[in-house]
């Protein structure tokens, strides 16, 4: 019988990725969700049976357990980048990632891949990568062989970066950016899934790696590369640190006001993350170590983005037609 892997958070933007990898690599695919149904699409990645989506919450022992027996590895996918009810960013990315590695290693599971953060640090202002640092020490306590993947943002089709500014710069003239000189490292989707696939392979060994593409671009340079694709021009307005925490504060009341139905744009959470550099450390582990070449974001972003564009699907046809007339 093929191996098995539980994938934690398979359906999410990462996991799916790595959940069709695995697939492709002829290995069974569980895939650990809190809403199985909104989690069938990852079912035709294999063939009948091969990925089956199953209810779990990392918050609870025996739903992990559950879904931890009888596996060959388990993958941690799972994080939240604002917090909402129960889902704090201690209980899913610091007792969450424990508690997956802790019933893992109960179950003799030696192979552990967990996706973290770059900026995983104890000492951080934000909560959001104090407990990724948590998180990290915490599988590392159960699984001290456990890959551990820290990417700088990720972007691919489905990502909430390039997509969700690419949607903004349709609003109005001006797109309006916190921490406009901060500096990203852009990694594809696909490329920390790969790196994930070879490790549940045993073709990584285990460590801290950081990944991060090929090229280092400020918040603003990004949005400038972003509206090239897309083809409009905005004014990228970088605002002060002190007035987005201004604007954080009020979203935050009228979050509280309409009982969480008003989703913020950003928080102070988010504004302390964004106030720290997102790049490959000197001297870590990523892609060079792993032999694998990063894909660059101008290769992917046109694949995706073009619907955000003036004509969206029409708009090469249309640049082609002016060239005919002249």
């Amino acid at each position: 019988m093929s191996k098995l892997v539980t994938i934690f958070g398979g359906s999410g933007f990462v996991g799916r990725y790595i959940a069709r990898r695995m697939a492709k690599e002829g290995w069974r695919v569980r895939v650990a969700v809190r809403n199985v149904n909104e989690a069938m699409f990852v079912r035709p990645y294999g063939v009948v049976g091969q990925v089956e989506p199953v209810f779990c919450n990392i918050r609870d022992d025996a739903s992990v357990a559950l879904v931890t027996k009888g596996a060959d590895a388990v993958v941690n996918c799972v994080g939240v980048l604002d917090e909402v009810g129960k889902n704090t960013f201690s209980a899913v990315q610091a007792e969450g990632a424990e508690r997956i590695a802790r019933i893992a290693a109960e179950h003799g599971i030696t192979r552990m891949v967990h996706i973290s953060a770059i900026g995983a640090d104890e000492n951080a202002q934000s909560e959001y990568s104090k407990t990724k640092a948590a998180g990290e020490a915490g599988v590392l306590e159960h699984m001290p062989h456990a890959v551990i993947l820290r990417p700088s943002i990720i972007f691919g089709p489905e990502d909430q970066f390039f997509n969700r500014f690419a949607s903004m710069s349709r609003l109005g003239p001006v797109l309006p950016v916190v921490g406009a000189e901060t500096k990203f490292q852009p990694v594809y989707v696909d490329d920390v899934a790969a790196v994930a696939a070879n490790a549940v392979l045993g073709d990584v060994k285990g460590g801290v790696y950081e990944l991060g593409g090929p090229d280092v671009h400020s918040f603003r340079e990004l949005m400038h590369i972003m509206l090239d694709v897309i083809r409009r021009r905005r004014l990228v307005v970088g605002l002060p640190f002190w007035f987005a925490n201004i604007m954080a504060t009020g979203f935050s009341a009228v979050r509280f006001l309409t009982a969480g139905l008003v989703k913020p744009p950003v928080t102070k959470d988010q504004i302390r993350n964004l106030a720290v550099y997102n790049v490959v450390s000197e001297g870590a582990q990523g892609f060079d170590d792993l032999g694998l070449r990063p894909t660059a974001i101008e290769a992917v972003l046109p694949d995706y983005l073009w619907r955000f564009r003036p004509s969206g699907q029409y708009d090469a046809i249309k640049e082609s037609a002016k060239n005919l007339k002249a």
